[in-house]
């Protein structure tokens, strides 16, 4: 049973990565805008590498390979995001505190989530090379 629950709460993860890394493609240029509002430097360096880490670590999870590895690195980039992304103790036109504020403790929940999964010794992992 805890492999299953493993197994379907590091797919959900994936799938939190995964998706928002391919709503970001239609919505580039809105994105790069909300990026600038919140003053995040070098957005047109950052925001395709952050898609690139969300559609590749999050479909690492949901396949269940190098688990650890993607779970860490996404854990690094979800607080980044939250720090500059949802920082609701500044205030911004057209934003809502409240909603940042909730953003930024779900997210820790996400973070919270990422580390234990990284921390786990009991993952059901894909592997290319089987060792004997």
């Amino acid at each position: 049973m805890e492999k299953t629950f493993i197994t379907i709460g590091r797919a959900l993860l994936g799938l939190y990565f995964l998706l928002p890394g391919i709503s970001k493609i239609p919505t580039y240029a809105l994105t790069i805008e909300y990026m600038s509002l919140h003053n995040i430097p070098f957005e047109n360096i950052l925001l395709p590498i952050t898609i690139f880490l969300q559609l590749v670590l999050g479909s690492t999870l949901i396949i269940g390979y190098r688990i650890k590895e993607s779970a860490l690195v996404l854990a690094a980039l979800t607080i980044l995001i939250n720090i500059g992304m949802h920082d609701f103790w500044n205030d911004y036109p057209n934003t809502d505190a409240g909603h940042e504020l909730q953003n930024f403790f779900k997210n820790l929940g996400i973070f919270a989530g990422l580390l234990a999964l990284s921390a786990s010794n009991n993952i059901p992992q894909w592997r290319l090379l089987k060792h004997s």
